[in-house]
């Protein structure tokens, strides 16, 4: 007896169709926060042509890390100061719609004994998921935030990031990129630091460091000196034996075709002073052009001020007056090592760049240079 022919044998099985990959929102918001050791700041931004237009902000000084220096923990002050300003996000956040963010931690928070602690604080008391990111992240996501601020004609890019628990530099040779590529080549160091097989013109990253000191830590360092001349001068050689290891210090660089793109609230302040503007305008600063005799002539000027001068200045006022001097002395340091006539002002950083990679990723940017 033959056997049966089971049921549906020979049968065509139905085509199964997979899902067709979700296509990202090009009106979707991101939100980028960056918890410092001296400031919580956010961004909220939707993507727009290459770049992104801001639709809500944030900024507010919660000093973190104060006393961080002495005790190596974040103290109950400092956490209650952050987590009231993490509230003001979170509403943001919420009010906003936003689906899309990275709200990351740094130096103070890399330091701290406590900081597992503090951020399990956070999650309870406001429902945020703060990330402590490492050094290399945090210097790369400052670097690809300065790209479009990169001269064609620049060979050598020095790129600082001057925080308020640390100091991240990152030296980069974009000398064998055809010229109007080298924006570009910087942009697509957001994937790493080291060299990767890719199509396009490589820029490379010949050394970077993150160094512990920042405007906040340098300045309790050296908070015991009485003169203000001498507090300064011994920041600045202090911060500059901690450049030691970075291996182009102990190269002297030639002025043509050597850049420094600085990103901070010491070089957008002395820019700021420089321009004699009489209220802070971004507009003005982001992306001005600096010689190191333009940025020695407003440090002197501070020096002359005095601490008294300083706090009645608008430009500084009675918070950031200590802070200016310490983030000064770090700056002054770097010029001394590098003098430049291209110190270019970048108003912006971290956030800019967490906003550039997530969007990025996401494929929403128009002809991006990533």
């Amino acid at each position: 007896m033959a056997p049966k022919r089971p049921k549906g044998a020979g049968a065509f099985p139905k085509a199964v169709e997979s899902p067709a990959p979700a296509r990202p929102d090009p009106d979707a918001l991101y939100a980028a926060l960056d918890l410092g050791t001296n400031s919580c700041r956010m961004l909220i931004a939707q993507p727009k042509g290459s770049g992104f237009h801001v639709v809500d902000s944030f900024s507010k000084s919660v000093q973190l890390g104060a006393g961080l220096e002495r005790t190596g923990r974040l103290s109950r002050s400092s956490m209650a100061r952050t987590i009231q300003a993490l509230r003001i996000c979170q509403q943001k956040l919420k009010r906003n719609k936003v689906k899309r963010m990275r709200l990351v931690a740094t130096e103070a928070c890399r330091r701290a004994k406590n900081s597992r602690d503090f951020i399990r604080q956070v999650k309870r008391e406001t429902g945020l998921n703060l990330e402590i990111i490492q050094p290399e992240e945090e210097a790369r996501l400052a670097v690809i935030s300065c790209a479009p601020l990169v001269s064609t004609k620049t060979e050598q890019l020095l790129v600082v990031d001057i925080g308020g628990g640390s100091t991240e530099l990152v030296w980069i040779d974009v000398s064998t990129v055809p010229r109007r590529d080298r924006p570009a080549a910087i942009m697509r160091l957001h994937h790493g630091f080291h060299t990767v097989d890719s199509p396009f013109p490589a820029a490379k990253v010949v050394d970077w460091i993150s160094v512990p000191l920042g405007v906040a830590t340098l300045r309790d360092q050296f908070n015991d000196v009485e003169d203000d001349s001498a507090r300064f001068a011994l920041m600045s050689w202090f911060f500059e034996e901690n450049l030691a290891d970075f291996a182009p210090y102990k190269d002297e660089q030639a002025r043509e075709g050597f850049q420094i793109v600085g990103t901070s609230g010491t070089v957008t302040t002395v820019a700021a002073s420089h321009l004699g503007l009489k209220r802070y305008d971004r507009t003005k600063v982001d992306g001005l052009r600096m010689t190191s005799d333009q940025i020695d002539k407003v440090i002197r000027g501070y020096l002359e001020l005095g601490p008294l001068g300083r706090r009645r200045d608008p430009r500084i006022g009675d918070d950031r007056q200590a802070l200016i001097m310490s983030g000064s002395a770090i700056l002054q340091a770097l010029l001394r090592c590098w003098p430049t006539d291209r110190l270019s002002v970048a108003d912006r950083g971290l956030r800019e760049g967490l906003l550039y990679a997530q969007m990025s990723a996401d494929g929403v940017l128009e002809d991006g240079p990533f």
